[in-house]
């Protein structure tokens, strides 16, 4: 039996810099990992089945599911003679731009690789994993990177600086490529103070940071659903220090620097979101 963490990821930043010929966006984020996770047990079969159990309505255990895909993967792959059980406790929100179902199928890979004993690098098990979904390399990995391409090419950074995140979670949910599709790039001609991130990273500068988080989703997402907007707006009059929407959302965060100050801004999210967390950076 192996047990893996799945850890939820923010986006620092998000830009778009174009639409590729495959149909993708050429992405430019930096993304980083918060103590937010859902849990996974594998357990080796005696058939050759794939059995996931997940005690959520709302989550497929077929090949809809993500870590049901990484599961089949690695065992057509490596021509593995038995199944396996997975058994996932969900506690990350799901279509809530954390990447709840990709970093559930980065825990498969991690946890196939151990409970098979195939001892295959993070490098290979990244290069698998974007077979399947632009986020799932970068959870592989966990941590914090840049990453470009689809999101599956990947340049470590250093944690960011330690912090409190509050999240947010809207009761409605969001499709990613529903974002993607009503994206205008040169109707949003901000700039995305990416490489300022990359800085603050680096010099640990926690000011900077929230200085130099984007999203170039936000707006677009926000016009969709304007409960986002809401969010933000209650959170920065309770005193966050900065806030912003995570991947193509509707999960809003802000950082800050001191515990009773998460804590006010928890208190004052209360009446108009179910779905709040108060946790800390990882990276």
């Amino acid at each position: 039996m192996i047990y893996e963490n799945a850890p939820a990821k923010i986006n620092l930043t998000l830009d778009t810099l174009y639409k590729r010929d495959d149909g993708y966006h050429e992405v430019e984020m930096i993304m980083t990992t918060v103590d937010l996770n859902d849990r996974l047990t594998l357990e080796k079969r005696h058939d050759k089945k794939i059995i996931l159990k997940v005690e959520h309505r709302y989550v497929p255990t077929d090949h809809r599911n993500l870590a049901y895909k990484a599961a089949k993967l690695m065992m057509d792959r490596y021509q593995l003679e038995q199944g396996v059980t997975i058994t996932l406790d969900k506690t990350i929100p799901i279509a809530a731009g954390l990447a709840g179902g990709s970093s559930d199928a980065a825990a498969t890979f991690r946890g196939m690789n151990r409970l098979f004993e195939l001892d295959l690098s993070l490098e290979t098990l990244s290069e698998l994993a974007a077979e399947i979904g632009s986020d799932i390399p970068f959870c592989v990995y966990g941590k914090t990177a840049l990453c470009t391409g689809r999101g599956e090419k990947l340049q470590a950074l250093p944690k960011p600086p330690a912090a409190w995140v509050v999240l947010a979670k809207p009761d409605i949910s969001v499709s990613t490529g529903d974002v993607y599709g009503a994206l205008r790039i040169e109707e949003h001609a901000e700039q995305i103070p990416t490489e300022d991130c990359i800085r603050a990273l680096e010099e640990g500068d926690y000011q900077l940071l929230v200085n130099s988080l984007g999203n170039r989703l936000e707006d677009v997402t926000i016009k969709m659903h304007p409960i986002i907007q809401t969010l933000k707006e209650t959170m920065q009059k309770a005193g966050i220090d900065a806030t912003i929407m995570s991947g193509s959302g509707p999960t809003v965060y802000g950082l800050a620097s001191k515990e009773r100050q998460a804590k006010s801004v928890v208190n004052a999210l209360k009446g108009c979101c179910k779905e709040v967390y108060m946790i800390r950076l990882l990276g």
